[in-house]
């Protein structure tokens, strides 16, 4: 058999076949570093050679990052091989803002180049240095496909890139020798014989399953309690439509908050609950007063959803590359104008996900489904697309490090990430945890919220309006 691939999961095919042409599914990052000795060029310029050269010794760490997709014949279902044509210059590109270039000039050129869509035909990563900062620092903006990562828990190129202490050492890169890439005809061939293999497979998992069922019923029993939660938790009917979710186009704004982590510990302490939770509070009580204030918009009846990712991931699976991310759906208490009851609604109902272990549910419904032919996949993703709305946001919180990172001798000042917007979604909000702080990423259609920046404003008013309440 053909070894030289390996197929996309379900979860990894999804992301691929709900992209379109006005929502493009991949994350990203925007992080902004100090000067450092050892990136630093000419007149103050980064050194794009050095940057390139450090990326290029640490690729060996990520292999997909030197993979494209190829599809089996008739199938129609992607798998990974390796780029016989690989231009690392392509990946990494490098441009200059006028000096001093403003914070509002850097998110204007990462908006522009997050809205652009990744090439299928080639690696489906790039990355934009942009110099020209004020006192000589300089940003880096990522994009990722969504179906290489789940951009929570899986190996991505920034945690092969940062490190806790700076360090000259640029490396040295691996001598890539990219595997033959299997024909049209070798693919057809290798996944029949896969396919033939399947029922003697089956019947061997069947007899596990049967030898070991007395072990696990109790397991079993909690694992279809928590599907039948899933199932019931609004997944299969629409949330209320809002002005934030209109039809779409391809460009985005994106902005960028930093607040205190301990004054948001703070709020928790306070009321209980974890950091989540406020998160989770302070974005319903934007989302309220940005609606009745700047949209004019009667909150009192309707039904608004954020979808909140959740890590699967274990530890052992740590390294694992593709997407084991899980969704909670999570209904926001925007009718509610008081921000402490606001708060406890939230945690009660985050208390309920966890009791109710709707993550694992929901990874096992995905599960479930991955028998689905591509072909089929693609026509109900599409169909799906045009007509369900489940949840009207998407809000992912993200722990990292608390200690301060480098990228050789420059040291990481923040990181702003970035969500894809589905469909019919004109928000996503995103937060990074790093070094005492909370980093705000927000991205939003172009055309139907062109006052991201009163968003933004309202979050803060809401974190304010959650402290002073815990105080």
């Amino acid at each position: 058999m053909i070894t030289n691939y390996e197929r996309l999961s379900f979860l990894d095919n999804t992301f691929l076949v709900m992209e379109g042409p006005t929502n493009p599914m991949h994350v990203g990052a925007t992080l902004v570093f100090e000067a450092g000795d050892s990136l630093r060029g000419d007149n103050g310029s980064v050194n794009i050679q050095t940057v390139r050269s450090f990326v290029e010794a640490r690729l060996q760490y990520v292999p997909r990052y030197r993979q494209r997709l190829q599809w089996i014949p008739l199938e129609r279902h992607p798998v990974w091989v390796d780029d016989d044509h690989f231009d690392l210059a392509y990946h990494v590109r490098h441009v200059a803002l006028p000096r001093p270039g403003s914070a509002e000039q850097m998110r204007e050129l990462s908006g522009r180049f997050l809205s652009q869509r990744l090439d299928r035909a080639r690696p489906m990563w790039e990355v934009l240095v942009i110099e020209g900062l004020d006192d000589g620092r300089f940003a880096i903006v990522t994009k990722v496909h969504h179906c290489m990562i789940d951009g929570i828990g899986g190996v991505d190129l920034l945690k092969v890139l940062l490190a806790p202490m700076p360090s000259s050492d640029v490396g040295v890169p691996d001598e890539y020798e990219p595997r033959p890439v299997p024909s049209s005809t070798d693919l057809l061939i290798d996944e029949a014989v896969r396919f033939l293999q399947f029922p003697p497979e089956a019947a061997k998992n069947a007899r596990k399953l049967r030898d070991g069922t007395k072990e696990m019923g109790d397991l079993l029993r909690q694992r279809l309690r928590a599907m039948t939660e899933s199932a019931r938790s609004g997944w299969f009917v629409n949330a209320s439509e809002t002005p934030l979710n209109r039809k779409i186009g391809p460009n985005r704004r994106i902005a960028h908050l930093t607040t205190e982590l301990d004054r948001v510990k703070s709020i928790k302490n306070s009321l209980g609950g974890t950091v989540n939770d406020v998160v989770i509070a302070a974005v319903a009580g934007a989302v309220r007063s940005f609606l009745i204030e700047a949209r004019d918009f009667d909150v009192a009846e309707i039904d608004f959803r954020a979808m909140v990712p959740v890590s699967i991931r274990d530890e052992a699976g740590a390294g694992d590359l593709g997407n084991q991310v899980t969704m909670w759906l999570l209904e926001l208490p925007i009718a509610e104008s008081d921000p402490v009851e606001r708060y406890r609604i939230v945690g009660a109902a985050t208390e309920h996900l966890k009791e109710s272990d709707q993550a694992l549910g929901a990874a096992m419904l995905t599960q479930s489904a991955s028998f689905t032919p591509s072909t089929v996949l693609t026509v109900a993703a599409r169909v799906a697309a045009a007509t369900a709305r489940p949840f009207n946001l998407t809000v992912t919180n993200v722990p990292g490090p608390q200690v301060p990172l480098y990228m050789l001798e420059s040291r990481l000042e923040r990181i702003y990430p970035m969500v894809p917007l589905w469909v019919n979604h004109g928000l996503g909000v995103a937060l990074f945890s790093y070094d005492g702080m909370l980093n705000w990423g927000f991205a939003a259609d172009w055309d139907s919220v062109p006052d991201l920046d009163v968003f933004v404003a309202r979050i803060e008013a809401a974190l304010d309006e959650l402290f002073t309440a815990a105080s």
